[in-house]
């Protein structure tokens, strides 16, 4: 029997090498929130920070605002990051960008304000790339829609710069019925039953919910239970497999040798150097 390590490094080139470059994105280094460990989340201040710190893509959460206004922010309120508390769904885009949200992270940032999708679109390089998660309900989806046929920087990531991800199946069943064209991935954490031990969901559960919402892939926490044979039964069923949120150097090594598709992280910079990774061009 080959080695772990020699077995690990086989799995990555069987992932990597057989994906076709016209559906799959390679290897990249998601910025979570964007460079969130020195900008506040969910800020332009972040995204733009990505994008100097050479990140592939940025992740960024968003909802679905009273006036149909989608904006980038992660909590369904904005009390933790502007210390007012006010129901994103439930308020204007005026209310919401009259708040500072990048104070809680440090006074330079007192400026920073809840940015729209477009604004957010409107950072993206050309080789750019966005993980856009739903936090709303799928409600967002035919908004979502619209705002892909008006908003040009939007417009212009489909169909390979684009990738929807939620935790909420029905959203992700949603987005891949009214946007075929673009990739939808399944969100899921993972629990241990404190009776029996075993780890919620199993790979059969998530093969069942990726197959029956018609989800590209999953996107899954960078667990420890998860090993070669979690990542070669989700390749041989033709998913691609992404993990969130990776700051531990030798963590991000695991999972690069494992094969995943992208690595989401707070820290694109540092773990890309850990990684060796260049910068992936467009595909």
């Amino acid at each position: 029997m080959l080695p772990m390590s020699y077995r690990s490094l086989l799995i990555a080139m069987i992932i990597v090498g057989v994906s076709d470059s016209s559906t799959c994105w390679g290897q990249l280094i998601v910025a979570h929130r964007g460079a969130s460990d020195e900008a506040p989340e969910n800020t332009l201040a972040a995204f733009r920070l990505a994008w100097k710190q050479d990140a592939d893509a940025i992740e960024g959460d968003f909802y679905l605002t009273k006036d149909h206004q989608i904006v980038a922010i992660h909590d369904k309120t904005t009390e933790r990051t502007a210390g007012v508390n006010l129901d994103v769904r439930r308020e204007s885009l005026s209310k919401l960008q009259s708040l500072d949200v990048g104070s809680w992270k440090h006074r330079q940032f007192a400026e920073e304000r809840v940015p729209t999708l477009e604004q957010v679109c409107d950072t993206i390089p050309a080789t750019g790339r966005l993980v856009l998660e739903i936090k709303d309900s799928a409600r967002i989806v035919p908004h979502l829609v619209q705002a892909i046929e008006s908003i040009e920087s939007l417009k212009a990531l489909l169909p390979d710069r684009l990738l929807i991800i939620s935790f909420d199946d029905k959203v992700v069943a949603a987005a891949r019925k009214q946007l075929p064209q673009v990739k939808a991935m399944w969100l899921t954490n993972f629990e241990e039953d404190e009776t029996t031990g075993q780890i919620r969901p199993s790979i059969q559960s998530i093969l069942g919910t990726l197959s029956r919402i018609d989800a590209t892939g999953l996107d899954c926490k960078a667990a420890a239970h998860i090993e070669e044979d979690f990542a070669r039964q989700l390749q041989n069923a033709g998913f691609e497999f992404h993990v969130w949120t990776v700051d531990n150097p030798k963590v991000a090594k695991r999972f690069q040798m494992l094969g995943v598709d992208s690595i989401t992280t707070n820290r694109p910079a540092a773990i890309r150097q850990t990684l060796g990774l260049v910068p992936a061009a467009t595909p």
